[in-house]
């Protein structure tokens, strides 16, 4: 159910739009997270994506996911992680990423940004791939998050069962 979180990752966000560095996020995005124990899916993603691999100082991803869309694949798990113990979604809606820095790496580069989920917001990095084949591109990235530094406890058996890292990865075609 933390994994939900790393979406935002992802999180992250809906990175990448076409032409001069603008992308639109294509609608096959996918945003998974995992944990211990848990693991699923959200989606929603909605955003601006600014992506120059020849010019990273005008690169801006500013994406949120819909935080009620969490799917762990079990009604009753979804319940729990929309509830106040875990995203607390009918006051957190959304889960928001707006990077503050770019940086080209060996493997592909790192976004670095505010994350914020259920109304708490950390600096995360992100790594990233970027592919693009004639206005066609393709964003993807892993990142792990801790569930503990954005609020969500869980009733406390199952909060330990669950484990405090989130693996979130990313897959974000744009155009």
């Amino acid at each position: 159910m933390t994994k939900l979180i790393l979406i935002p990752v992802l999180v992250f966000s809906s990175l990448f739009a076409g032409l001069a560095g603008n992308w639109n996020i294509d609608e096959d995005y996918a945003i998974k997270f995992s944990t211990a124990k848990a693991e699923g899916t959200l989606t929603g993603l909605t955003g601006t994506i600014v992506f120059d691999e020849e010019d990273l100082s005008t690169a801006s991803f500013n994406v949120s996911v819909d935080a009620t869309s969490i799917k762990t694949g079990s009604k009753m798990k979804d319940k729990h992680a929309r509830g106040k113990s875990w995203l607390y979604t009918t006051v957190y809606s959304e889960i928001t990423f707006e990077s503050t820095a770019f940086k080209a790496t060996d493997s592909g580069y790192t976004v670095t940004g505010d994350l914020s989920i259920r109304g708490v917001t950390k600096s995360v990095d992100i790594p990233f791939t970027f592919r693009e084949n004639i206005g066609v591109g393709l964003f993807e990235g892993t990142t792990t998050i801790l569930r503990e530094d954005y609020g969500i406890d869980g009733p406390f058996l199952f909060s330990k069962l669950v484990g405090d890292e989130i693996e979130v990865s990313l897959r974000v075609p744009v155009k």
